[in-house]
Parts: structure tokens; C-alpha cells; sequence
């Protein structure tokens, strides 16, 4: 609606934006353009793809290119019980203590302790951070505005120069592009990962830029259907090719990725192929978002090293060659695999009845095991951390670091057990500055890695569901250590010493993502919004509101915040200012965290689909330079 013409959408922008919405489907034609298109409309896609169509009658409607109308197929056999999840919160919630502000339970209030180097009395090491301010109002109330910055409303412009975006993406890449009448450019999914570079067509103008570092196009052909369709029924004849595909090699535009099976977690990139869990795991290539390859088995827990994916059913251990599926390994691990690990050629296990187990990741020789480790929290989030070549362990209410190859201990410090820590799990994290930082109820503690020694204790009021994190660099560029307690309070202390350098309360929060610090700002969900803080002196910067509350951990990229939540949608802002971009509504609730690689932002979804758009515009259309 801009007068300008410069700044209205052109042809090939509409066309880009409502390509997710013809996208096709082999095997599901729910979420596809044949189920809301008139029969008249899919008959003229259909042909246009040099499909066959039958006229509806009797409440079924017209064919998706396969000729006749399939009936409906038989229900699918009960799934294996989901994956374990994380605890989310205290078998018993924490009381709010009597030394914290109600305002730390209640949206966005104000700061505790303001100021670089700002101690507000008390010791940190006795626990007693002293006497609090007044928290202070910082603007106008998440019901009457999404992005709240501090000091000034959000630009009136700040939404209108986004795109329009569409409000869900339906549809996967195992149908071919769509030609529509009219226009020389086709759109829908991308190339197959086995097909040859295109031919170039005449007068085709489609200006969705395949990402910088996006991946070839060509690989091994795909295992099966592409894109998660069944085959075709007996006696039926294969759907024909799929028409030209886009006019130019290297092009890439946003898909979608529907799967026979729920997904979760957090998708892996590596090598150009996208990793994701949906019972069995799927390697997608990013540039197409064909499938090259899935496993024949259910992977309950999965990880992606050194060309290598290592994976467990539960029982059983094994390991694949990342580029095309081929089975390197398998073996029997004689318990539950509840978690994996793998750093520097080792593939650390943890299996239901505190056992841990030290695995070659070469060959699947067992280099250790040992028992006796906690087992109040089996979850993966719980389970052992390593880091080079050390592996910290909560045993005998202990924390224990272990050598990673052999076994033997180097160290150990009595933690205490779950009910010392305040009924939740032991959090760490090994840092780049030789301490590994631990938070044990509502202790924090910064312990020397290569010897053990304690350099520093902190005492919270509230206890801790998240690890902390860590910001290399002095205190005048944002570095420290940053946490986040279960009434939604941000800590920023000194690595060196362990000083509380600021505070600020937010809301409850029962999420177990640390905070993410990422040029000189502090990103963190809490319960439906998420915060932005400046990291030097905890001024807070901006409150985003979604519908529901932040899954996972926000990822930035490029001056964007992504993040997910469970209202269904995924949504990217400005990091400096968090006016919204763009964002996106799926059929079901993000899982995991989204992943941001060389301009394109992933995510999974409850509704089946994994998800593949432009970071800058989504599902529209990004010009690059």
C-alpha cells in the first residue's frame, strides 16, 4: 500500500511469499494447497505441472498430481513412548524468599543493583547481597505494546518496512516447483540434491538468492521418497518429473520439510546437510531441502561429530557416516542411554541407573565405564558435561572430573546431593578462561579445572534451573558471568573474584537455556517475553511479548534475535531495538532452539515440519548484494 513503488512488493516478491503455502505433499495433502484451492484452481496447478486431476465427488477432493483419488490410509501403529523430556522445574517449587522483591514475580519491573562494579553492600561470598532499590518502571505494559524499549516507543515505521509475511508455511518439497499461469519463474521447493544444474530459461526472473554458504546442490540421490512421501500405492503409476527447475544453479529459496512422524530438539548443521530426531534421523540437504538419507532406526538421542553421527535407540549404540547414512558401528550398551555426549574422539554415555560409560568414537571400543552417579535427574540436560578432553561428573554428591580417555579422576568437590542443592539438578560450565562455572541450588561457584581449587563462592536468594554463561573480555565490554534464577533475576558477576556487578529482575522463569550474552547485550526468555539487557550495566533494552511462552534459547545472527514459543510461531527481531521483522506461525509449537547458519534460520516444529527461511525476510524475499 506504499505510494512509493519502489517500496511495494514487485510480482516476483508476491510469488516468493506465497510459495510456502503451494508447496505439495506426498504422503499428507492436509496442510497442501489442494485442501483450500478450488477444484478449478487445483486442476489448473495440476495441469500446469503436467499432473492428473479427477473431479471431486463425495466429499473428497481433487488429486495432488498422483492420477486418481487414493483412499484414506489405514492409521499409523502407536509411536514408542516420546523421548524423556527435561525437568522443567523442582519435584517441589521453591518458595519466593522473604529478601526478594514481589516485583521479581511480576512482569517487567526494574533493576535490583544497577552500575558497572556496584555492589550493593554485603559479601557475595557470605551470601547476603544487602539492601535492594526500589525497582523501577521501564515503559509501558506488554498488552498494549510488543517491543517495549526503555527510553522511547517502538519506530511508528518499524513493522510497515517489514514484508508481509504469511502466517503459516504448509506444504513440503516432495512435490516438484509450481508453474502458474502467467509467470516464467516456478516456486515451490528447490532442487533435488542428485539433479544436475539447471538449464537456463529465457525470460525466468526470480530473485531468491540462494544464501552465502548454503551448500552445493548435488550430493547422493535420496533413500526413498523425497521429502518424507510414501510411495506410490501398488498398481498405481509414479507421479511424472517434476518440471524445470528454478532457472538459475545456486538459487535457493525458503522450504519445508513435512515428516510421517513427530520431530524435536534442536536441528544440527554441519557439512551442508541439516540433522534432525523424528524417531529416526533425517539428514536434509540445507540447499534443496531433500532428504538424503535417514536412519533405520529410532535415535532418542543423537550427536553430530567429526564427520560421524553417534546415536542410541536406548539398548543399543551407534554410529553412521554423517555424509550418506552408511553404518560404521553398533553395539550394545546394556542399559538405558538417557544421554551422549562426544568431544575430541570420545563418546561419553550416561544409562538409567547411574552408569557412565567412554566409548571410541573411531570404532565403538569401550575405553571406561563407571557407576554410582546420581540418578535423581536421567535427563540429558543432567547428564555428564565434557570438555576438552575432561569429563565432570555428579557422583556420591560430588562433582568429579574425570580424564576422558582413561577414566581416572583428577579432582572432585563435595556439591551435596539433590535435596544440598535444593531439589534441582547440579548446572555447569566449563569456560575458555580455565574455571568451570557451577550452580548447586543457590550456590554458584567458579572452580579452577585443571586443579580443582575453589577461586570464588556466591550465594543467590533463589535457586537455579539454568547453567551460567560466559562472556570472555573485561567487565567495560560486557564479559562475566551471567545467570538466571527460577523467579527470572539476571546476575552478572565478576569472573575474577565473584563480585555481583548488577541484578535485574524480570519474570518466573522455568526454563533450563542459560542465558545468551552476544555483543555487549544479555538475551533471555522468560515465561511469554523475551528480555534484552545491556551486559556492562544491566540496563534493560527492550521487551519483546509473544503469545505463549519462549521455547528453548534465542539464537543471534547478524544484528537478528530468532526465537521460538509456544504460541507456534517463530519469531525474529531487531537485536538492538526488538522490532519485530518477521515471524512465522507453524502448525504446532517450536521445539528446541532455532539455528542460524549463513543467513538461513531452522527450526523444528510439533506439527512435523521442519522449517528452513530467510533470516532477513522469512518466507519473503531477501535481496543481497
Amino acid at each position: 500500500m506504499q505510494m512509493e513503488a519502489g517500496q511495494r512488493p514487485s510480482p516476483a516478491d508476491l510469488q516468493s511469499q506465497l510459495a510456502p503455502h503451494l508447496f505439495g505433499s506426498g504422503s499428507d495433502d492436509s496442510g497442501t494447497a489442494s485442501a483450500w484451492l478450488p477444484p478449478g484452481a487445483v486442476g489448473l496447478i495440476e495441469s500446469r505441472r503436467g499432473g492428473r486431476t479427477t473431479v471431486p465427488g463425495n466429499g473428497q477432493r481433487a488429486g495432488s498430481g498422483r492420477g486418481a483419488v487414493r483412499p484414506a490410509p489405514a492409521a499409523p501403529p502407536a509411536p514408542p513412548a516420546s523421548p524423556p523430556m527435561p525437568a522443567a522445574q523442582p519435584a517441589h517449587a521453591p518458595r519466593r524468599p522473604e529478601n526478594v522483591p514481589a516485583a521479581a514475580e511480576s512482569g517487567w519491573p526494574g533493576q535490583i543493583g544497577a552500575g558497572p562494579g556496584a555492589h550493593r553492600g554485603g559479601d557475595p561470598r557470605s551470601g547476603h547481597p544487602g539492601p535492594m532499590p526500589q525497582p523501577a518502571v521501564l515503559g509501558p505494559d506488554a498488552s498494549t505494546a510488543r517491543a517495549t524499549p526503555v527510553s522511547a516507543p517502538p519506530p511508528a515505521a518499524a513493522l510497515s518496512a517489514a514484508p508481509p509475511v504469511p502466517s503459516s508455511a504448509t506444504g513440503d518439497g516432495a512435490a516438484g516447483p509450481v508453474q502458474l499461469g502467467g509467470s516464467p519463474a516456478p516456486i515451490g521447493p528447490g532442487p533435488r540434491a542428485d539433479a544436475p544444474p539447471p538449464r537456463a530459461q529465457a525470460g525466468a526472473a526470480t530473485n531468491w538468492v540462494r544464501p552465502p554458504g548454503a551448500g552445493p546442490t548435488t550430493g547422493v540421490p535420496p533413500q526413498g521418497p523425497a521429502n518424507g512421501g510414501e510411495s506410490p500405492p501398488r498398481g498405481e503409476a509414479a507421479p511424472p518429473p517434476p518440471p524445470e527447475a528454478p532457472p538459475e544453479a545456486g538459487r535457493w529459496r525458503p522450504w519445508r520439510f513435512r515428516m510421517s512422524n513427530d520431530v524435536w530438539g534442536t536441528p544440527a548443521v554441519a557439512d551442508d546437510l541439516l540433522y534432525v530426531t523424528s524417531f529416526e534421523v533425517h539428514a536434509l540437504d540445507v540447499a534443496s531441502g531433500r532428504r538424503k538419507f535417514k536412519t533405520r532406526d529410532v535415535a532418542w538421542a543423537m550427536a553430530v561429530a567429526d564427520g560421524r553421527i553417534h546415536a542410541s535407540d536406548g539398548p543399543s549404540l551407534y554410529a553412521l557416516d554423517a555424509g550418506d547414512g552408511t553404518e560404521l558401528w553398533r553395539l550394545n550398551t546394556e542399559g538405558w542411554v538417557y544421554a551422549l555426549k562426544v568431544d575430541r574422539g570420545t563418546v561419553v554415555t550416561s544409562t538409567r541407573g547411574g552408569g557412565i560409560q567412554a566409548w571410541e568414537a573411531a570404532n565403538g571400543e569401550l575405553l571406561w565405564e563407571t557407576g554410582g552417579v546420581q540418578t535423581d535427574f536421567e535427563t540429558a540436560e543432567a547428564g555428564p558435561v565434557v570438555h576438552e578432553g575432561t569429563v565432570f561428573v555428579w557422583a556420591d554428591a560430588r562433582l568429579k572430573a574425570l580424564e576422558a580417555r582413561t577414566g581416572a579422576e583428577r579432582w572432585s568437590y563435595p556439591v551435596g546431593d539433590a535435596a544440598a542443592c535444593g531439589g534441582v539438578p547440579m548446572r555447569l560450565l566449563p569456560a575458555s578462561d580455565g574455571a568451570v562455572y557451577v550452580v548447586a541450588g543457590t550456590r554458584v561457584l567458579a572452580i579452577d579445572i585443571a586443579r580443582g581449587d575453589v577461586r570464588w563462592h556466591f550465594e543467590a536468594p533463589a535457586v537455579f534451573l539454568s547453567p551460567p554463561a560466559f562472556a570472555p573480555g573485561p567487565a567495560v565490554t560486557g564479559g562475566g558471568v551471567y545467570l538466571a534464577d527460577y523467579l527470572g533475576t539476571v546476575y552478572a558477576l565478576d569472573p575474577a573474584d565473584g563480585r555481583d556487578r548488577w541484578r535485574i529482575a524480570t519474570e518466573a522463569r522455568q526454563s533450563t537455556e542459560p542465558v545468551l550474552v552476544a555483543h555487549g547485550a544479555v538475551h533471555l526468555g522468560s515465561g511469554k517475553a523475551l528480555y534484552t539487557l545491556d551486559a556492562v550495566t544491566g540496563t534493560p533494552r527492550w521487551r519483546f511479548q509473544a503469545g505463549a511462552e519462549v521455547i528453548g534459547a534465542p539464537v543471534v545472527a547478524e544484528g537478528r534475535v530468532h526465537f521460538g514459543s509456544a504460541d507456534h510461531c517463530l519469531y525474529t527481531l531487531d537485536a538492538m531495538g526488538g522490532q519485530l521483522r518477521w515471524k512465522l506461525a507453524t502448525g504446532g509449537e517450536i521445539t528446541g532452539s532455532p539455528v542460524a547458519v549463513g543467513g538461513v534460520v531452522y527450526a523444528c516444529s510439533k506439527d512435523r515440519c521442519v522449517y528452513a527461511l530467510d533470516a532477513a525476510k522469512g518466507t519473503g524475499l531477501a535481496r543481497r548484494s
